[in-house]
């Protein structure tokens, strides 16, 4: 069991003690890990099955009573398989409630593509009023939870078995300023600011880091944004925050360069480091990237004075 994992089931045994409204609905997974609190709180603990749909329609009627449920599976069951049921139960509802998953892009990179889910991020972030966050660290979770659990909204939680060196002091819907530079800005989101932080040393950027990827930011990235050369570094799909830069951005001129999972399917089966490899992902390819970007002459028209402005 990851570090993430571990420290969900610290945090919301701690939660289920302290709220009474606290509800935990699982998905056949961390049914051992959850064996204590089955035992302390046998009205308020389900493992519904592998009924990935139902359980969250299981969990927005607990919602509609005033629980607040928190529900926890494998990223493809409970984003992909029970979509529909996250729109129209949760979000078209406006109920509150926590989706805790685990898997991230390929975690379970043995099982293949029923096991793998880097569009989780992209698929939830067309729900209006849907929160997803992606902390890079057990701690950070645990802050980010305590911070938003009982908030009201329906939030999404990414748990990875990939983890920061350090924790950070992190805030629900606020980017983290890690360092200020005008070589470069660079946006990390979660887990991914490890390899960025390894591959920048001590060059001149600025990294801004993100765990709440919606509600985005926008005031801080807007306020810190020190280059007209941006590089969005995320541990799914990339590209996921490039409308929102943009929008934050306005008519300044700029570019954007990705660094996260390419839109493809992975045929191959083995490690998940192995699929690093295979995509260009490890650390030592992440540092060339981000080096070849920093060092690449700018288009003319761009120019980072009219940043400043």
């Amino acid at each position: 069991m990851s570090m993430m994992r571990k420290q969900f089931v610290q945090t919301t045994e701690r939660a289920l003690e302290k709220n009474e409204k606290l509800a935990l609905v699982l998905g056949d997974i961390s049914v051992f890990g959850f064996r204590k609190a089955f035992e302390k709180f046998p009205d308020r603990v389900y493992n519904i099955g592998i009924l990935e749909q139902t359980t969250i329609s299981v969990a927005a009627g607990m919602a509609k009573t005033g629980l607040i449920p928190v529900v926890h599976t494998i990223a493809p069951f409970l984003v992909e398989r029970a979509f529909e049921q996250l729109k129209d139960d949760f979000c078209y509802q406006q109920l509150g409630g926590n989706f805790v998953s685990v898997g991230a892009s390929y975690d379970y990179a043995a099982l293949g593509c029923t096991h793998h889910c880097p569009g989780d991020v992209e698929i939830l972030r067309a729900l209006p009023g849907m929160e997803i966050v992606v902390p890079g660290s057990a701690g950070e979770f645990d802050m980010l939870f305590n911070q938003a659990f009982d908030n009201g909204r329906p939030t999404y939680y990414r748990l990875s078995e990939r983890e920061n060196a350090a924790t950070h002091p992190v805030q629900f819907g606020k980017a983290h300023i890690i360092k200020k530079g005008n070589e470069a800005t660079i946006v990390a989101v979660g887990p991914a600011l490890q390899a960025v932080l390894d591959a920048v040393g001590e060059r001149d950027v600025t990294i801004l880091y993100y765990t709440t990827v919606a509600p985005f930011d926008a005031e801080t990235f807007k306020a810190n944004c020190t280059s007209s050369r941006i590089i969005l570094c995320e541990p799914y799909y990339q590209g996921g925050l490039a409308s929102e830069i943009s929008e934050a951005m306005g008519r300044r001129p700029h570019t954007i360069d990705f660094i996260g999972v390419p839109k493809k399917f992975l045929t191959h089966y083995g490690k998940a480091e192995e699929h690093d490899a295979a995509l260009g992902l490890t650390a030592k390819d992440i540092r060339r990237r981000i080096e070849n970007i920093i060092d690449r002459p700018f288009p003319k028209t761009i120019q980072d004075k009219e940043i400043m402005q």
